[in-house]
């Protein structure tokens, strides 16, 4: 058997809300209740597993994959909600996305401060330009 990533705990201050920014932004399946989680299932079987803490967030990155149609999509929603948005993961270069290796990418963040980012190639996988 290969090694695959199954799933992910993300850390947050409300896992329902947060579970459904996610699942809505990203165009997925209604958050899913599991134990103490709130899950995300994601296209590839991984599923994020949102769970509430007391203690503070310690912001991280999620990067998904998406087809161009797909970015065009996510990305109209996530002008239509009036979210902040950069082609960077520094939050440098407000209001643009990127083209690297040839596709589109762009980060934002979601309501704890986690860095989410949606890119159409993987990293090295073509043009190098920004």
């Amino acid at each position: 058997m290969a090694v695959q990533l199954n799933h992910t705990i993300v850390a947050t201050t409300d896992k329902i809300a947060n579970a459904r920014f996610v699942a809505d932004l990203l165009g997925l399946p209604d958050p899913q209740p599991f134990g103490p989680f709130m899950c995300v299932q994601t296209s590839n079987d991984v599923t994020l597993d949102y769970l509430e803490t007391g203690e503070e967030i310690t912001p991280q990155h999620y990067a998904f994959l998406i087809s161009e149609g797909e970015f065009d999509e996510i990305f109209a929603r996530i002008q239509a909600r009036g979210l902040p948005y950069w082609a960077d993961p520094g939050h440098h270069e407000a209001g643009r996305i990127n083209t690297r290796d040839g596709g589109r990418g762009v980060y934002f963040d979601d309501p704890d401060g986690h860095v989410l980012e949606i890119l159409t190639r993987p990293y090295g996988s073509g043009d190098q330009s920004s």
